[in-house]
C-alpha cells in the first residue's frame, strides 16, 4: 500500500461554515399575520360590543306632518381578554461553551432555538384556538361519501368534491348573516395541495392572462382571485409530538382544514374582526407591539448563561359569525 495514506494527510474534524439545524422558515408561521394585533396595557381588560341585529333592523317609518320621527336604540355588551405569559429558556454552560469547535456558535444557536420554540408555541395556540370545531358561526365537515347536513365532499376528491361551489356557498352565506364579506383563507397546507391539483380549479386558472405568473400556475394569488378574496394563508408549521428521546412524530400544525373569516384590516373603534390578538406589551416593556421580550442573565449557581424569551398575549375569538370553517376538508 502507498504511503501517505488518506487517514494519515487529513484527520476529520468539524467544517467551521456549515452545520445543519432543521429550523423552520418564518414563512412557515401564519399566527402573527391573520388577525390585527392589539397592543394592550394589562394582563385583562374589556372592550364594547355592538349588537349587530340592532344595526340591521329596518325601523325608518314615514313621518306625518307634526308628528315625531320614528326612532330606535342599540345595545352595547362588554367582553374580556385575558393574556396568559409564555416563557421558554436555554441555558448556554461555561463548559459547553469552553469547549465547543468554532462551527458551534452556542449562544446563537440557543437564541435560534428559544425563537423558534416561541414562534412554534403561538402557531399551535392559535390552531387550538381558532382553527377547530365549535368556536366559529358555521361548521362543515368534509366526508368521503353521502353528505348530510354540516358536510360536504372532500376537496382531495378530483370528481366530487366541489371547492368553487363550497367556498362560493361560504361567501354568501356570511354576507347575508352579517353584511360582511370574508377577505382572509386560512388554510393547511394538505388543503393548498388538494386545491391547486383540483380539475376544477385548474381549469379555471389556465385561461388566465398575466405578464408574472405562468397562467396554469395554482398560487396562493391566484385562488385568491378566482375566489374573489384579499389574500390566502398557508399554514406549514409542523409539530413533533413525541417526547424527547422517543421516536419522532411529525404533523402539520394545521392539519387538513380551512378556515374562510373576515380580518379588520387593523383594530379600530366600531370594526368588527373574527378575531384579535391581544399582547400585553405593559409587562414586557418589550419595545414592540407583539408582546414578546427576550433576556440573558447569569446563572452563577449553574454556571451558564441563560438565553429566555417570554411573550403575553389572548388569541380571542371576537365576532364568531365572520368565521367560516371547514375540518378534515382534505
Amino acid at each position: 500500500m502507498a504511503n501517505p495514506t488518506g487517514s494519515s494527510l487529513h484527520v476529520d474534524s468539524a467544517l467551521t461554515n456549515l452545520s445543519v439545524a432543521y429550523r423552520q422558515s418564518a414563512n412557515n408561521f401564519i399566527a402573527d399575520v391573520v388577525f390585527p394585533n392589539v397592543p394592550v396595557r394589562f394582563k385583562s381588560d374589556e372592550y364594547y360590543k355592538f349588537n349587530r341585529a340592532d344595526w340591521n333592523r329596518d325601523e325608518v317609518t314615514v313621518r306625518a306632518p307634526g308628528t315625531e320621527s320614528a326612532g330606535g336604540g342599540f345595545n352595547i355588551s362588554t367582553e374580556t381578554y385575558t393574556a396568559k405569559v409564555h416563557a421558554f429558556h436555554k441555558d448556554v454552560t461555561d463548559q459547553d461553551r469552553a469547549n465547543a469547535d468554532p462551527a458551534i456558535n452556542l449562544d446563537r444557536a440557543a437564541v435560534d432555538f428559544v425563537m423558534h420554540k416561541m414562534m412554534l408555541a403561538k402557531e399551535i395556540d392559535w390552531a387550538s384556538a381558532y382553527f377547530t370545531t365549535g368556536v366559529w358561526g358555521t361548521d362543515i365537515t368534509g366526508v368521503a361519501s353521502g353528505p348530510s347536513t354540516g358536510q360536504t365532499i372532500k376537496w382531495s376528491d378530483t370528481t366530487s368534491g366541489d371547492p368553487i361551489g363550497d367556498i362560493e356557498a361560504a361567501i354568501i352565506a356570511m354576507e347575508e348573516d352579517t353584511g360582511y364579506s370574508p377577505n382572509t383563507m386560512v388554510i393547511g397546507r394538505k388543503v393548498m395541495s388538494a386545491l391547486k391539483n383540483h380539475p376544477d380549479i385548474v381549469d379555471r386558472v389556465k385561461y388566465a392572462t398575466s405578464t408574472t405568473d405562468n397562467p396554469a400556475k395554482v398560487n396562493e394569488r391566484t385562488l385568491a382571485a378566482l375566489f374573489g378574496i384579499d389574500r390566502i394563508l398557508v399554514s406549514r408549521a409542523v409539530k413533533n409530538t413525541a417526547n424527547e428521546g422517543a421516536t419522532e412524530a411529525s404533523a402539520f400544525v394545521t392539519g387538513s382544514n380551512a378556515l374562510l373569516c373576515y380580518a379588520a384590516p387593523a383594530p379600530s373603534l366600531m370594526e368588527p374582526s373574527a378575531g384579535y390578538t391581544f399582547s400585553w406589551t405593559g409587562y414586557l416593556n418589550a419595545g414592540n407591539a407583539m408582546g414578546i421580550a427576550t433576556s440573558r442573565f447569569r446563572m452563577d449557581h449553574l454556571k451558564s448563561e441563560r438565553i429566555e424569551a417570554e411573550m403575553a398575549y389572548d388569541q380571542k375569538v371576537v365576532s364568531s359569525d365572520l368565521g367560516y370553517f371547514f375540518s378534515a376538508i382534505a
